[in-house]
């Protein structure tokens, strides 16, 4: 099922298998950011992270992600949340891409 993303906010979608062969958690994450569930959501092959309101962790956050040796776009993508409330913005993992068709789970994500 496609993940509903925000217009407040910038967003950070993770190949799932990507966050997972690096060995990072959910509590890595909130290290960095303070998040509700709502902001850490996982579905299929996809992790959403966000919106995340603080700069400085989300930017600390893409730093860890790049020093753990995952690649900025191949491995994670930032949507900046900049377009009009009148547009509804939904994500899902492509079908056929590396790592998709997964079940929804959140298995290995803690």
């Amino acid at each position: 099922m496609p993940l509903s993303l925000t217009n407040s906010a910038p967003t950070l979608l993770v190949r799932k298998e990507a966050f997972e062969r690096t060995g990072f958690t959910r509590a890595d994450v909130d290290r960095a950011l303070t998040l509700t569930d709502e902001e850490f959501r996982v579905e299929g092959s996809l992790i959403a992270i966000g919106p995340v309101f603080e700069d400085a962790g989300f930017d600390a956050l893409l730093a860890a992600f790049e020093a753990a040796g995952l690649v900025h776009f191949e491995d994670f993508f930032d949507l900046s949340g900049n377009w009009p409330e009148w547009i509804e913005v939904f994500v899902r993992g492509a079908r056929g891409a590396h790592g998709a068709g997964e079940t929804t789970s959140n298995r290995g994500v803690s």
